[in-house]
This record gives structure tokens, sequence and C-alpha cells, in this order.
């Protein structure tokens, strides 16, 4: 899992084509918008977990941690927000 630090109005790329931007925080909740084609399913992962989207996370899964700079981000991404 790669965990990266993100100011409001500040964007993440992924795989050239899905943009998440920050675009509110209040308290303990963050506010994202996600810029995706159509043919990409967009789901919070609650809802992917009840409806059998996604499997749930392997609590014993291997995780990856990668150290870079702001500017050069690849890889997989999670963000947690609720």
């Amino acid at each position: 899992m790669l965990v990266l630090t993100r100011k409001i109005g500040e964007e993440i790329l992924i795989d050239g084509e899905i943009v998440l931007k920050v675009s509110e925080i209040q308290g303990n909740r963050v506010k994202l918008c996600v810029e995706a084609p159509r043919s990409r399913r967009i789901l919070r992962g609650e809802v992917a977990e009840r409806s059998g989207a996604v499997p749930a996370a392997q609590p014993n899964a291997v995780s990856r941690r990668e150290s870079r700079s702001d500017d050069a981000v690849s890889g997989s991404t999670f963000i947690n927000a609720q």
C-alpha cells in the first residue's frame, strides 16, 4: 500500500487516467473528487464489500511500501475517507 499526504486542491494521478483531488477537509472527514473514464466503476470500499464487487482485504496480505517524491508517484493507492 502506498500512503500519501495531500493538501486541499492537490491531486493524485493513477494510471494516467484517474485523478483524485482533495476538495475539502472538515474535522475527520475528507471530501475527494474523482475524475475517471465512464468505463471505470467507482465504489466506496464498504459498498463494494457489501455487494461482493471486490473481495474483502485479507488480514495477512503482504503490503508494498515505497518512498517516492510527491512529483513522481505511481502504483496502487488506497485512501480511507469517511
